[in-house]
């Protein structure tokens, strides 16, 4: 009888002490922008779509992030600790946004970049919950995508703190 309550002690503990691991997958593919008519990563031609038309588009937590400007809690997001080569576009419309090489590790808990592309992205007066910051939108389909900091690395001080599900990773091994 001891030996049996043993080996249950043993196996209870062993259980315990397991960490979890998260299943780690390498594609990265948008499998939104199959059912999304709007979305291109060639074409840049503004869109103008009411939020109605998008509710109905997009997934729920994307919906909230790129339309409603919620924000995914900090350590959570996919491209947090990612850092391979290749560009990222608008998860909504396909839009270029930043290049991986202007990548960086923050510690802020949201993917970080210090140079966004130009023709990407474009910039709001921010003044809620009582903060004053710069939000940063996509230029193509004016979807939220987080906000920038001027606390960034050089060459330009910036710290683009962005949202993961508003993002979307393409290799330039998969181009």
């Amino acid at each position: 009888m001891k030996f049996l309550i043993s080996i249950i002690i043993l196996t209870f503990l062993q259980a315990c002490t397991q960490k979890y691991q998260p299943v780690k997958t390498s594609s990265m593919e948008n499998k939104e922008a199959k059912n999304n008519p709007y979305y291109s990563r060639t074409d840049t031609t503004k869109l103008n779509i009411a939020n109605e038309e998008w509710k109905k588009i997009l997934a729920p937590d994307l919906y909230a992030i790129a339309r409603e400007a919620a924000t995914e809690r900090a350590f959570t997001g996919k491209y947090n600790e990612f850092d391979e080569v290749g560009d990222y576009y608008c998860a909504v419309c396909g839009h270029h946004l930043f290049r991986s090489t202007s990548k960086f590790a923050s510690s802020c808990g949201w993917p970080s970049f210090f140079e966004a592309d130009k023709e990407g992205v474009y910039y709001v007066r921010d003044q809620s919950y009582g903060m004053d910051r710069v939000e940063v939108l996509c230029k193509r389909c004016d979807s939220h995508l987080g906000h920038v900091f001027d606390d960034g690395p050089k060459p330009t001080g910036l710290r683009y703190c962005m949202n993961s599900v508003s993002l979307e990773f393409v290799a330039d091994s998969e181009k």
